[in-house]
């Protein structure tokens, strides 16, 4: 068997994906492990935090964030994680990850606790902070946009944050932008404060500039 597939990132894809697809009709089983802050509160349901990572509204919103997961995952799980924080590099991913999920949900369960017509779901938290903690690394690397448009990783990351902010301040849609925004904040911060010289490794990294320059 190819160990190389056994990944903690590809579990989780896998995983993910087995569940959303299989909840993605039944909407039985997706009001199961939905975020809804109401029924949070009112049944101490603590695990709908975690549990609405697992499930997806279609096939394109599962397929964005397990597509992005598994390009960044498995890079900072088998090469910057390692490399940077050594021992316990694999429970460190895991917290990063499933922490952004959790995070990511606080600024929403403590909006809507009160308010029964909100629910959200999906890992873009998570999935925001594996992409941030990529970013501290390797500021200037190069992510594809659809696949073809190169833009910097730490342009990308700044105009992300930006758009969720505005988003969120519009409240016209019924996307999670704060979600967003706050597993993207977990992913960097929770990546530098394992390692504090990783701060410091991006500053110089960003004022050094790319190197095609």
């Amino acid at each position: 068997m190819n160990t190389e597939f056994l990944t903690a990132t590809n579990i989780i894809v896998c995983i993910t994906c087995l569940i959303s697809f299989m909840l993605m009709e039944n909407r039985e089983g997706k009001a199961a492990l939905i975020f809804h802050p109401v029924t949070i509160k009112r049944n101490n349901q603590w695990y709908r935090f975690l549990s609405s990572g697992f499930i997806h509204a279609d096939m394109l919103h599962l397929l964005i964030n397990m597509f992005v997961l598994w390009s960044f995952g498995n890079a900072l799980e088998a090469y910057y994680y390692p490399l940077a924080l050594g021992e316990g590099s694999l429970v460190k991913y895991l917290v990063l990850y499933f922490g952004g999920i959790v995070v990511a949900s606080i600024p929403s369960y403590l909006r809507n606790q009160n308010n029964p017509s909100y629910s959200a779901l999906g890992a873009s938290g998570g999935v925001s902070a594996v992409v941030f903690a990529v970013i501290i690394f390797e500021p200037w690397q190069n992510l594809y946009l659809y696949g073809v448009i190169a833009i910097p990783q730490i342009l990308a990351g700044v105009g992300y944050l930006y758009y969720s902010w505005i988003k969120d301040k519009k409240a016209n849609d019924n996307i999670g932008h704060m979600a967003h925004f706050s597993g993207a904040i977990w992913g960097f911060v929770f990546t530098g404060l394992m390692n504090p010289n990783l701060f410091a490794h991006f500053v110089v990294k960003t004022l050094e500039g790319p190197s095609w320059f």
